[in-house]
């Protein structure tokens, strides 16, 4: 197989790979140094500053000898394969980068002969690149689980980033559809990666890189099992809670050739992904615990309303808030409320009464807000209207092209 071959098979092989997204990873450039990590995050849509940047995001190979259901790179795949060796990937990223192509490096890999081995060649990609050709680009590695401590460790000194994929979010689910992985095992790989940047952060060596700067994250697959959204919310936020992570990514199953006959014929619904996007923001920068997400009796987010509104519904007793008034912990309870619009409501409050107007002028969803929020010169009305739920409910329309990216920026 040719070189473009190669690339074509393990680029397409590596875009079911969610969490390759960055945030905040600051590499300075070394003298005669290639590139630099943007201060903004490096991802495939767009930086806070509004630049369009991009990874090279490719397997090392997707030749591998487990044989994961849900994956199209399992050893019992009837997929094109294809392998880089190390110089090759190395040349490519250098290569793309003096073009322009790219910013930076994702770099995953099916496993051959074993976990340690196919680590070692993942780390030497990043060692060559820092090393001996002073790349100081973004660099994300994908850890493999059961890897030893001392090569994920050597990982993150090389990588802005690290991360372990969790799967599923339950080991039993693991049982049925990738018996060689264990939850245990995964989450072992994490606490490394944890305890190595604890210890690199606490008294680096002057001049050494911050370990991992932009932290771990990991992935799990939604819809391939019958787990629920409240089962798939607590593990994000064990993991969050144990490990430290910087993101958990929720990535919906898709169908793939001669599946496993436990998968489903049809693949998971893009809404319920963004749900859990919704409800892990929620979670992580507005006050919410998992628990107050979901009900006993309804154990699944709502796919026709977002998860603050649908808590708003069915907690009215906590409405109306003040906005002149209210702590902060309650204003983002509001529907429509982000935490911007918050932190600027708090500010401008010291010199003035908010009224309606002031809250559109911060671009405040009305339709939602006013339903639940007092101002100087507003008050709800219809809190206890058996219709109010159909009032504030979302109008049916054509989805932005970046719908998914505003929801993600927190103004929910």
């Amino acid at each position: 197989m040719d070189f473009t071959a190669k690339l074509h098979v393990l680029a397409d092989a590596a875009k079911y790979d969610a969490s390759c997204a960055s945030s905040e990873s600051r590499r300075k450039r070394v003298p005669g140094g290639l590139g630099n990590a943007a201060p903004g995050g490096i991802c495939h849509s767009f930086t806070p500053d509004g630049r369009c940047v991009s990874l090279l995001k490719i397997l090392l190979t997707n030749y591998c000898i487990y044989d994961c259901a849900y994956c199209i790179n399992r050893i019992s795949s009837d997929v094109p394969r294809a392998r880089f060796g190390v110089d090759e990937v190395v040349n490519l990223t250098l290569e793309f980068y003096r073009r322009n192509y790219i910013e930076g490096l994702f770099l995953s890999s099916g496993i051959i002969q074993s976990v340690d081995y196919t680590m070692e060649q993942i780390v030497e990609v990043a060692r060559r690149l820092r090393v001996d050709h002073k790349f100081c680009g973004y660099i994300h590695l994908k850890g493999a689980p059961g890897a030893s401590k001392e090569l994920l460790v050597e990982a993150g000194k090389y990588a802005d980033r690290v991360s372990v994929n969790i799967e599923m979010s339950s080991q039993c689910d693991l049982d049925r559809l990738a018996p060689a992985k264990q939850h245990d095992q995964i989450e072992e790989s994490m606490s490394h990666l944890q305890n190595a940047a604890l210890e690199f952060g606490a008294g680096p060596t002057p001049g050494q890189p911050k370990f991992a700067p932009a932290g771990q994250t990991t992935q799990m697959v939604i819809g391939a099992t019958p787990a629920s959204d409240a089962e798939i919310l607590a593990k994000a936020s064990n993991l969050y809670r144990d490990h430290k992570l910087r993101r958990v990514y929720f990535s919906a199953f898709c169908p793939i050739p001669d599946s496993h006959s436990e998968l489903p014929s049809k693949a998971a619904p893009l809404v319920r992904e963004h749900r859990l996007y919704q409800a892990d923001w929620l979670v992580r920068f507005y006050g919410f615990d998992v628990k107050e997400l979901t009900t006993p009796e309804e154990q699944d987010l709502s796919m026709n309303t977002d998860p603050k509104l649908s808590w708003a519904l069915r907690n009215r007793a906590f409405f109306p808030v003040d906005v002149n008034q209210a702590p902060r912990e309650a204003l983002l309870r509001i529907p429509g409320f982000g935490v911007r619009a918050v932190d600027r409501i708090l500010r401008i409050r010291k010199h003035q009464r908010l009224k309606l107007a002031d809250l559109a002028k911060l671009h405040v969803p009305m339709n939602r807000a006013r339903q639940f929020a007092v101002t100087a010169d507003s008050r709800p009305q219809m809190l206890d209207a058996e219709i109010l739920a159909a009032q504030v409910a979302p109008k049916a329309a054509q989805m932005p092209l970046f719908a998914a990216q505003q929801a993600l920026t927190g103004e929910l």
